[in-house]
């Protein structure tokens, strides 16, 4: 018998969707919602049990569903400000371009369309491995290599993350963007850079529901530093989301 990789396990569990419908966004609005509100108090309950900001009108959302129930497993979303929209900003530009280090990379550089943020990534607390994950949004660590996939289906769980995370790479991939930013914890950043995804620091840390800064990955290093295991995953995912998604590359000549 062959070697079974990451990717087949993790597609035999979970599969990448791409929210095109508003129930679909709606969806991950709940699942926002049941995180960041219910379960983390970080945002305030509402009737409706959805999660929204002013960004959403011009993001991109993704679903993991989990094959076996149907569920959805988490969520996150990719922000692209429409380019003739100067007012329309990304969240680090709303709430903390002042702590950016321009010396690293100045978004003020960049043309409006060529970049993006990753940010709301949630995954329920029924999708975390571990009941001791209090005050975290996801689950993410050194358990979660390739390794874990030869056991239960639940050791599974900690890589929901780092599924999500390849499909809002992904996504910066089929946008042909140049830069993606993300605000995170250093220890995130740090998990990330094992896996292949090489976030440079790129702002001050500040205190916001732990300590946090801005990270940039360059379109260069996207991809080129996964590993082989790492990479047959990013392949699948973004091979599902190709198979769903319309977006328009970012072009020069046609702006």
């Amino acid at each position: 018998m062959g070697v079974t990789t990451l990717a087949d396990n993790f597609d035999r569990y979970f599969g990448i969707k791409y929210a095109k419908s508003s129930a679909m966004r709606n969806f991950a609005y709940r699942i926002r919602h049941q995180v960041y509100a219910e379960e983390l108090g970080w945002e305030p309950c509402n009737s409706q049990e959805m999660e929204t900001d002013t960004c959403d009108p011009y993001s991109h959302v993704c679903l993991l569903e989990h094959r076996t129930s149907g569920q959805y497993a988490g969520t996150i979303r990719l922000v692209i400000p429409p380019v003739h929209a100067s007012q329309s900003k990304l969240p680090f530009e709303q709430h903390c371009m002042e702590s950016c280090w321009p010396e690293v990379i100045n978004p003020a550089d960049l043309e409006r369309g060529t970049f993006g943020e990753i940010s709301r990534l949630a995954v329920p607390d029924t999708f975390r491995r571990r009941r001791d994950e209090k005050g975290k949004p996801f689950v993410l660590n050194e358990n979660s290599t390739p390794r874990a996939f030869t056991e239960e289906e639940r050791r599974n769980f900690p890589n929901i993350a780092i599924g999500l995370y390849l499909a809002a790479i992904a996504l910066v991939d089929i946008c042909h963007h140049q830069c993606v930013f993300v605000m995170m914890e250093p220890r995130l950043q740090r998990h990330l850079m094992r896996f292949g995804l090489p976030f440079e620091q790129a702002g001050e840390a500040m205190e916001y529901h732990g300590t946090r800064a801005l990270y940039a990955l360059p379109q260069e290093k996207l991809t080129r530093y996964l590993s082989k295991e790492v990479a047959e995953l990013y392949d699948l995912i973004k091979q599902q989301l190709n198979h769903q998604v319309t977006l328009v590359p970012f072009c020069p000549t046609l702006q």
